[in-house]
């Protein structure tokens, strides 16, 4: 589809303004048909699709060229901080959300910069609430004729897609007591869906929530609290909602258009660890949970706890990723198999990575059932399920002092984290990048500061998990069997998510600045490139006249020195180079 014809800007010094006065002619509104089955050429929101699978359809760049990839731009980011980007595509016009609520439009075949936009952002109070402005993962979505954009001030705003002009914007949370936004809006249906971050944070406590929103006026429709209300309370041990913290679902959640569900997961408690946090030998609900949501209504129809009674920082917010499948597991495969399964039936499920623990599970969508479970990476957290699928918390790390050590292996410093995996229906397979390592914690007593966390450990020395003597993880897991159909292990760790295509690839990228193409069925790597510093945020592939693209940003990880800090050979490469580079084959 051919890019949209633009007005010139009225002036040059236009660009860097709030909003630079320049107009995408004719851009076209997405419809709530589109949202759900968006072109091919087209990226619309982080995962592509509000099932939050990852895979395009786009088959030009496949696995007999792909190793012809060559860079066609490149485009430097005015804004630092973590590169957690998610690159989004409409008829030929990129759309980039940054830190600190910078927003650009980008010609995708040049890179010619068409509109920007800079919210007018607070000063923070605290290290920590600052920090939050600077680790901006997935910011926007498209849908109808705006763009939507959470926050670092927790608002939800909705620009003007053709100019980049705010049509309104509404204040969902106080950003003063610590709250804000780190990951985008998800649209659907009319209705805009945002997940708070921040609830970690000393004036927070109480209450973490998710909210839907009118998609035209910003009205605010329902608010879920994710730690408060009838449904949690016993579960907290006596512990009433001012002396809670916790259960950001600080990431964008998936839409089920033919239940009208959302699914959104839930971070962990705190403080932590719990004999700081007060709340006995009690699950602290909702968090570390998958919630199934009305989308209409708030109302939380299930939930399941992937970590009750976490004592270690191991939350499970990540992304859950909707998929049909038969489920067929050995139990050989698998940690856990519900009797309940039967043979020959395709299932509609939730398969994620939801933790830092890096354990695989797959849940029935009407019931919020375990179907099945098993670890990726080597964890010591979970000890085991129920009959009926419970996850049973290894009470032996469960620290009974403040002057105990433990050490926790699977998710603290390296583990999964917002780096989010893809599904491919040409394998049915999952792909999740993931770290492996092990970690002394200790408890700490907790000062109560404005801005900063309430979290209270200390965090020691990292090692290898047993038998271990590198990180960086890729695992290809079968759906229906759970079988690993392959899993890359290397010293770098992955550093952005996961992407997967028609042309049968894989595309991702590491802390040592390597971007690269794997084989989905085998884990060969077909193509790579180094580029300027470390690959971060959410790779995406679109296409404009015909022609696919392929984009990576490049930018500082997280977790990136505990990697290096356990392999010296790994020189941490230099903070800094936000970048943006899209690749092609050559033209015919």
């Amino acid at each position: 589809m051919k890019i949209r014809q633009l007005v010139t800007l009225t002036s040059a010094a236009l660009l860097f303004a709030c909003s630079a006065q320049a107009q995408i002619k004719d851009y076209r509104p997405i419809s709530d048909q589109e949202v759900l089955s968006p072109a091919p050429e087209d990226w619309l929101m982080w995962r592509r699709t509000v099932d939050n699978q990852a895979f395009s359809p786009l088959e030009q760049i496949n696995t007999e060229n792909v190793a012809k990839l060559s860079m066609q731009w490149a485009w430097s980011m005015p804004i630092g901080g973590l590169q957690e980007t998610a690159p989004l595509v409409r008829d030929g016009v990129m759309f980039l959300g940054m830190n600190r609520g910078i927003v650009q439009a980008l010609n995708a075949v040049t890179g010619e910069l068409l509109w920007e936009y800079r919210q007018t952002l607070p000063t923070f109070t605290g290290g920590y609430h600052d920090a939050q402005a600077n680790r901006q993962r997935n910011t926007l979505t498209l849908y109808k004729d705006k763009v939507y954009m959470t926050t670092p001030d927790s608002k939800l705003v909705a620009l003007d897609a053709a100019t980049g002009k705010k049509a309104w914007e509404v204040q969902v949370l106080d950003w003063e007591k610590g709250y804000s936004f780190t990951a985008g809006p998800l649209a659907a249906d009319g209705k805009i869906f945002t997940g708070t971050s921040g609830c970690s944070i000393t004036g927070t406590a109480g209450g973490c929530f998710i909210t839907a929103h009118d998609a035209d006026t910003g009205k605010e429709l329902w608010r879920l609290n994710t730690i408060g209300g009838p449904a949690v309370d016993d579960s907290w041990g006596g512990l009433p909602p001012e002396n809670r913290w916790g259960g950001s679902p600080w990431i964008t959640g998936s839409y089920d258009a033919k239940r009208k569900m959302l699914y959104w997961g839930v971070g962990m408690p705190l403080p932590y660890p719990a004999v700081l946090r007060g709340s006995k030998d009690g699950d602290a609900l909702y968090t570390n949970s998958t919630l199934a949501i009305n989308a209409e209504t708030g109302e939380v129809v299930w939930h399941y706890q992937h970590l009750p009674r976490d004592d270690w920082d191991l939350d499970s917010p990540f992304e859950r990723v909707l998929v049909q499948s038969e489920i067929a597991p050995s139990a050989k495969e698998v940690t856990y198999l519900s009797d309940k399964v039967e043979p020959g039936k395709k299932y509609d499920v939730i398969a994620s990575v939801p933790g830092k623990n890096g354990i695989a599970f797959v849940l029935d969508r009407d019931t919020g059932k375990l179907l099945w479970a098993r670890d990726t990476v080597y964890q010591n957290v979970v000890s085991g399920y129920t009959k009926d699928g419970k996850v049973i918390t290894n009470k032996e790390h469960i620290v009974k002092s403040i002057e105990e050590t433990v050490t926790v292996c699977g998710g603290r410093d390296l583990g999964k984290l917002w780096m989010a995996g893809a599904y491919s229906p040409m394998t049915n397979a999952l792909y999740v990048p993931l770290s492996s390592s092990c970690k002394e914690l200790t408890p700490l007593p907790i000062e109560m500061r404005t801005g900063e966390s309430v979290g209270a450990q200390a965090s020691g020395k990292a090692s290898f998990a047993p038998g271990e003597d590198s990180t960086g993880r890729v695992f290809a897991i079968d759906v229906k069997t759970g079988k690993f159909l392959w899993v890359k292990k290397q010293k770098p760790i992955f550093s952005s998510s996961v992407l997967t295509t028609a042309g049968g690839l894989l595309f991702t990228g590491d802390s040592m600045r390597e971007a690269a193409a794997y084989d989905q069925k085998d884990g060969k790597k077909l193509w790579s490139v180094k580029l300027n510093t470390s690959i971060g945020g959410h790779p995406m592939t679109y296409s404009v006249d015909g022609r696919q693209y392929v984009a990576f940003v490049t930018g500082p990880n997280a977790q990136t020195p505990v990697a290096a800090s356990l392999s010296p050979e790994l020189k941490n490469v230099v903070d800094g180079g936000h970048s943006l580079f899209v690749f092609a084959l050559p033209k015919p």
